[in-house]
């Protein structure tokens, strides 16, 4: 059997689902894996939500995704000031599905602070950004080493205005696989062993401490693409589009 290329997140919340995977994985950013799914240079990946929003051709691995149903503690706005006074959140490009996200939470609340790209060398902790958007690893990093600051969790403020879990990312599968539910298969089969087994997955990580992985992959994600899951992405089609952001004319599921 071919082998699919394969292109996986490269942060915590991902391990879950792609430790144990026999063949080789190309981890990368978020936007960066989305780039080489479109391009044809990966057949499948783990990418960000909103690209699918956008390219809705691709196929999704039914039932397997990162998603969170209320605080996700790594998807946060590091800030200071109360935020009806921030003026500009510093974003990263690299994360597509949370920028995007932000943007529909800032209109809800009527918040009017611009988003602008992380400069270059800036750091939210020296003073040199009035806030700033941060995601995966470096958000947890930044939560420890920072605690006199102030996390807006987007995931809680999704939960909080829908009632729905906010999915962040999920399995793309180019549409010209052939083996594609053989595949998605073996991609489901993964994710049901690795929780089956999470504590192997707590003690293969060397960064953080068990205890503080344990609660994340079992309290603050949640590796389900569901109903609800599915209701969940259907609203941030929808309020995507109210916010003008780039996404597909329709909304439709293509499930492997």
């Amino acid at each position: 059997m071919h082998r699919p290329r394969l292109g996986c997140v490269k942060y915590l919340n991902a391990r879950p689902l792609i430790q144990g995977w026999r063949g080789e994985v190309d981890f990368d950013h978020p936007s960066a894996l989305c780039r080489k799914l479109a391009r044809g240079e990966l057949d499948v990946a783990l990418v960000s939500s909103i690209e699918y929003l956008r390219r809705p051709t691709y196929g999704i691995v039914n039932n397997v995704a990162i998603a969170a149903f209320g605080p996700v503690y790594s998807v946060i706005v590091a800030h200071k000031q109360e935020l009806a006074s921030i003026s500009e959140v510093e974003v990263d490009p690299a994360s597509e599905t949370s920028v995007a996200l932000l943007r529909c939470l800032l209109a809800h609340y009527r918040l009017s602070c611009q988003l602008a790209p992380a400069r270059s060398g800036a750091d939210v902790a020296s003073g040199n950004s009035a806030a700033r958007l941060l995601i995966g690893d470096q958000a947890i990093r930044f939560r420890r080493a920072h605690p006199e600051y102030k996390f807006w969790d987007l995931a809680e403020q999704w939960q909080k205005i829908t009632g729905l879990p906010l999915v962040f990312a999920l399995w793309l599968v180019r549409p010209e696989i052939n083996d594609a539910s053989n595949t998605a298969n073996h991609l489901r089969a993964l994710r049901d062993k690795n929780l089956r087994h999470i504590d192997r997955i707590v003690q293969a990580q060397t960064e953080f401490e068990p205890e503080f992985c344990l609660r994340y992959f079992t309290e603050y994600l949640r590796f389900e693409f569901g109903a609800q899951e599915k209701s969940g992405l259907r609203e941030f089609y929808r309020r995507s589009v109210d916010c003008g952001i780039d996404v597909a004319p329709q909304f439709e599921l293509n499930l492997v």
